[in-house]
């Protein structure tokens, strides 16, 4: 007997287009993916599990349109699809929900306070992460749960996210040149994962520091020798 796979007649992720072209229309809403994409890679050099989309379609219906946040990470899946790359995410290959869904909010009001978090909670989407670098009065960083069904904010910054082994929060930084609030992963303890800027400018102080510290120590025993010697000490016969 023929085995029927409904999976088979679903379209691949090569076929589906793999954005929704809209385009950005804040900077940050490329940077900020980017630079959480960037630093996982550092944070778990030799995981092979995970994958971080930025502005990637994820498609969950064959017959409806992508969504398409500004980030998202999975965990469990696969981190390099092919040499091509994945040109999108879609369920029905992956097999994985997302774990964590990012958006960048811009002068152009897309819903992420109302639509956006209700498709998002409505396909079970574990933490909504949702950054407003415009707001004054009201925390620019809002991280939610899954909890019933429904979204509950998360307290603190950074916020820990037992299910992924990460905290994720905002602080000042340079990344691309470029000081200002960004958004960082950071450990249990509450330490923020360095750029790769900052992480050579912190060798590159820790190796000034190593040479300041040989050169005066070189200098003291210098000093000393010339004591002893003035003492009518040979310091080589000590």
């Amino acid at each position: 007997m023929l085995k029927y796979d409904p999976l088979a007649c679903l379209p691949s992720s090569e076929e589906l287009p793999d954005s929704d072209d809209t385009p950005v229309d804040n900077e940050l809403q490329d940077l900020i993916p980017g630079l959480l994409k960037a630093l996982l890679a550092m944070a778990w050099p030799e995981r092979m599990d995970w994958f971080f989309g930025v502005d990637m379609g994820i498609y969950y219906d064959p017959d409806l349109p992508p969504i398409v946040p500004d980030g998202f990470l999975s965990l469990g899946v696969e981190r390099f699809y092919d040499e091509n790359l994945r040109p999108s995410y879609v369920l029905w290959e992956e097999k994985k929900l997302p774990l964590l869904v990012l958006e960048v909010v811009s002068q152009t009001y897309r819903g992420e306070y109302s639509t956006k978090k209700a498709e998002y909670a409505r396909l079970g989407i574990l933490y909504y992460v949702v950054y407003n670098p415009f707001r004054r009065r009201k925390p620019r960083l809002e991280v939610y749960k899954l909890v019933n069904n429904a979204y509950e904010l998360r307290d603190g910054n950074p916020v820990w996210l037992p299910e992924i082994g990460l905290g994720i929060g905002i602080e000042r930084g340079t990344y691309l040149g470029i000081p200002r609030e960004w958004m960082y992963w950071y450990n249990q303890q509450g330490q923020r994962f360095l750029t790769l800027e900052e992480d050579k400018k912190l060798a590159q102080q820790e190796a000034q520091q190593a040479k300041q510290e040989a050169q005066l120590a070189q200098r003291r025993t210098q000093l000393l020798a010339e004591r002893l010697r003035s003492l009518g000490i040979d310091p080589d016969l000590i």
